[in-house]
This record gives C-alpha cells, sequence and structure tokens, in this order.
C-alpha cells in the first residue's frame, strides 16, 4: 500500500540535484590531483583547491543529510540516498588525505606510476559525473548505469596493478638507503589507491539501486 501511495505523490527532485553537485566536485577534485602530482610548486596550489572542493562536497552531503530526514516521499530508499552520497564524499575525502600527506611530507616529486592512478582517478570521476543524471531515469538507464559499474570495476582492477608495480619499484629503489622515502612513497600510494577504491563504492551503490527499482 506504501509503495502504490509512494507512487501516486510527486518525486522530489532536489536529490538529483545534489547528486550532480557533488559529482561535480569529484570531478574538480580529481583534476587538481592529477594536476598535484606532476609536482613542484604547484602542489600546496592545487592541495589548497582539493580542500575547497572537499568542502563544498561536504555541504553537498549535509544538506543531503537534512533532506532525507524533511522529505516525505523521496525518490527511492532514504538509506540509498544516504549510502551513496556517503560513499560520494567519502571518495573526496580520500583526495584531500592524499593531498594532506604530501604537505605533511614535503613531497614535490612523485612516482610515474602515481600518476597513471591519478590518470585512473580523473577517468572514474568523468564517468561518475556521466552516470550519476541517469539515475533519474533508472528503468531507461539501468543498462548504460550497469555498464557503469562494470567498467569502474574494471578500472579499479586496472589501478591495483599499477600500485602494485610502483609500490614494488619504490622499494626496489629504496631498500637498501632511504627507507623513509619508501615509506612516505607507501602511504601516497595506499592514499591513492583508496580514492579508486571509493569509486568503486559508488559504483556498487548505483548499481544496487538500480536492482533494487529496476
Amino acid at each position: 500500500m506504501l509503495s502504490w501511495f509512494q507512487a501516486l505523490m510527486p518525486r522530489e527532485e532536489r536529490f538529483f540535484d545534489l547528486f550532480e553537485q557533488h559529482a561535480e566536485t569529484l570531478v574538480a577534485g580529481s583534476r587538481a590531483l592529477r594536476d598535484l602530482l606532476n609536482g613542484g610548486n604547484r602542489v600546496p596550489v592545487c592541495a589548497q583547491e582539493i580542500r575547497s572542493q572537499e568542502l563544498e562536497a561536504d555541504a553537498i552531503t549535509h544538506e543531503a543529510h537534512l533532506a532525507v530526514r524533511r522529505t516525505f516521499i523521496t525518490p527511492f530508499d532514504r538509506s540509498d540516498i544516504r549510502d551513496l552520497i556517503t560513499a560520494m564524499d567519502d571518495t573526496i575525502d580520500q583526495m584531500h588525505q592524499t593531498a594532506k600527506a604530501t604537505l605533511l611530507y614535503e613531497v614535490r616529486d612523485f612516482e610515474p606510476a602515481m600518476r597513471r592512478m591519478g590518470d585512473i582517478i580523473v577517468q572514474s570521476a568523468d564517468l561518475t559525473r556521466s552516470a550519476i543524471p541517469l539515475l533519474r531515469s533508472m528503468r531507461q538507464n539501468a543498462g548504460k548505469l550497469n555498464a557503469f559499474s562494470e567498467e569502474i570495476t574494471r578500472i579499479e582492477d586496472e589501478a591495483d596493478a599499477v600500485h602494485d608495480q610502483g609500490l614494488k619499484e619504490l622499494f626496489l629503489a629504496h631498500r637498501h638507503e632511504d627507507a623513509m622515502a619508501f615509506i612516505v612513497g607507501a602511504e601516497i600510494y595506499g592514499h591513492l589507491e583508496s580514492v579508486v577504491d571509493g569509486f568503486e563504492d559508488v559504483a556498487d551503490r548505483v548499481a544496487g539501486i538500480v536492482i533494487e527499482h529496476t
């Protein structure tokens, strides 16, 4: 009976707007992160841009959580809304953690594999920005949304391989002379991997919503 009643009520479209706004912060943050990984004097500037995007994302997430509590009819389950926006927010939080680590350890030079992971992060953000608006018409876009989730999984596997190879090369380069360089580099690799994992979590949340509502 409740499902029948909800189907008759107008949907609250604000949540889709918030998802899309958050996706824009992911794209902007990912591009600033990729720029940061070029190293040099722009690292602090890029870190500040990531921080700005992270703050914007936090505000959007807060608004979404408030709207969940205040809205009578939501486009899909409240828990799904909270889980999706939280997964998106966790992803940009990891971008910020990466930037903080580079500032803390005063890193200005980055490994080629780190930059490749940055490319994958930008690719994942672009895919996410393209996919999120499709949630407005899930039934019509179910195939495209499932393809998005599959592609994110594929490139996450690629990122894992890049991460592992990069970590191995870092160890071989520093095992006899500079343990601290390995420790710092390994932490940055770990943060980058967590960013990619965050996008996979977003894709998993999207896939779960599609399965439940189509």
